[in-house]
Parts: structure tokens; C-alpha cells; sequence
């Protein structure tokens, strides 16, 4: 997660309380999905970003979740994401995005 969004959640935080913020991803792999969540929820482990050391615990999902995936229009979801659905791995990003929830998020 760049810089710069790690100040716009910061600010959200702040501005929202973390209770009432929910971050929703969408990168391609599980690997860096999996580390923008950390950063969000554990502070960024980088080191190099306004959530160094940050632990907001924020509720955190990728669009492709099943459980977020229900959430949307069907049709927008298809026209949005489909495609590129068919190429990511799905049980990947989903067993990362669990796992740093269970392990970090305080808003479950």
C-alpha cells in the first residue's frame, strides 16, 4: 500500500473512528493483497509509511471474497471484476485475507 493511501486510511481512522472504517482490496495476488491488509490492520511492515508501527485493527476484505463478492450487483461485479476473476487465485487470497484478520483484526 502506497504512501499516500496510508495516510487517506490513517485520516478515515481518525476522522471515522476504526470501528466504522472497512478497507476493501482488490490487487492480484495474495501475497501483496496479504500485505496491504497487514498494514492496515498491524502497521506497515515496510517500515517506510505513515502506519509504521500503527496498529489499527481495521476490518479488511478483497472484492473477491465470496462474502464480499454477494455484496455486489451482479452484473457490475461481472463487468467490473469477472474477467479478471478468472485468472487470480481465489482460495489463495481468500485464505490470506482470513488469515490476517484472525490474526489482527479487533473489529471482527
Amino acid at each position: 500500500m502506497d504512501l499516500e493511501n496510508q495516510k487517506r486510511v490513517n485520516a478515515f481512522t481518525e476522522q471515522y473512528g476504526a470501528e466504522n472504517v472497512v478497507v476493501l482490496l482488490g490487487a492480484a495476488e495474495a501475497e501483496a493483497s496479504g500485505l496491504a491488509a497487514e498494514t492496515v490492520t498491524n502497521g506497515d511492515p515496510t517500515f517506510a509509511g505513515p502506519l509504521t508501527g500503527v496498529q489499527l485493527g481495521l476490518r479488511v476484505y478483497h472484492a473477491c471474497e465470496p462474502s464480499v463478492k454477494a455484496e455486489f450487483d451482479q452484473a457490475v461485479y461481472d463487468e467490473q471484476i469477472g474477467m479478471m476473476e478468472m485468472v487470480l487465485n481465489i482460495d489463495d487470497i481468500v485464505n490470506e485475507m482470513k488469515n490476517i484478520r484472525e490474526q489482527y483484526c479487533k473489529y471482527n
